[in-house]
């Protein structure tokens, strides 16, 4: 991580689980940190609990990632104060209960609208800034496993309203191998990064499936493995990583 240290680092989603715990770990390797949530006061107790060393270097910006005009003020602060976007961290997502046949259309366009184009939004930004500081950069992508395989929906005791989060997560997929391919054929060399983690102990995870008997991950397990593809040498890029507890299918 000695590469990163002083860079800049964005982390959407960041006033809780995967975000928050992306956030620590990203300012223990001397990395400067702007975390972009729509809950500033979260972030804001966040950085009250970090030793005063890491508050100089941590920075919460209100941004609700689904909206362009959010998300463009952000960028446009972080250019302007901090000169760049070196890394950026695409952690922010929703879920819906409720079944796609009869969930409201609204509610799923919501999780359409954050889960992709939220994506799309943030990373065109730190993409161009990258571009054109002409610095090899990394974007990374949380996934989901059920970007990959949809879990089960019927056919058990508590089945899993999963309605379009796993299509959001499956666009997600495809996304992230268009960005690459199009990161290299621009004629950068700015890597773009997958991380799918199975069920993991976040807020949008349903009551229902925090059982002692179903296996589940900690957010800390999740951003380990996003730190570990930041650790990769420039000659080497990750393309996706899948993590699941080791008693998981």
């Amino acid at each position: 991580m000695e590469r990163w240290q002083n860079r800049v680092a964005v982390v959407t989603g960041a006033s809780s689980g995967i975000g928050s715990a992306t956030v620590k770990d990203l300012l223990n390797a001397n990395v400067i940190v702007v975390g972009l949530a729509r809950r500033l006061e979260r972030m804001e107790e966040l950085k009250a609990q970090l030793p005063a060393e890491q508050q100089k270097r941590f920075h919460a910006v209100a941004c609700d990632v689904s909206s362009q005009e959010s998300v463009d003020t952000a960028f446009d602060w972080i250019i302007k104060e901090l000169g760049g976007v070196d890394i950026l961290i695409n952690n922010a997502g929703i879920y819906k209960p409720g079944q796609a046949c009869t969930l409201d259309p609204v509610a799923l366009q919501q999780v359409m609208q954050t889960n992709v184009m939220g994506v799309v939004y943030c990373t065109q930004r730190a993409f161009r800034s990258m571009k054109e500081r002409n610095f090899d950069g990394h974007v990374v992508v949380v996934n989901s496993v059920a970007g990959h395989s949809v879990p089960l929906v019927i056919g058990s005791d508590r089945p899993l309203m999963i309605n379009v989060y796993a299509p959001s997560k499956y666009a997600i997929t495809a996304l992230t191998e268009v960005l690459r391919q199009e990161f290299r054929g621009l004629k950068t060399k700015i890597k773009i990064t997958s991380v799918s983690p199975g069920l993991t102990d976040t807020e949008i995870i349903p009551d229902q499936y925090r059982r002692p008997e179903i296996p589940i991950l900690k957010s800390e397990d999740v951003s380990s493995c996003i730190l570990f593809t930041l650790s990769t040498p420039p000659h080497m890029q990750v393309h996706e990583i899948t993590v699941k507890p080791t008693s998981g299918d």
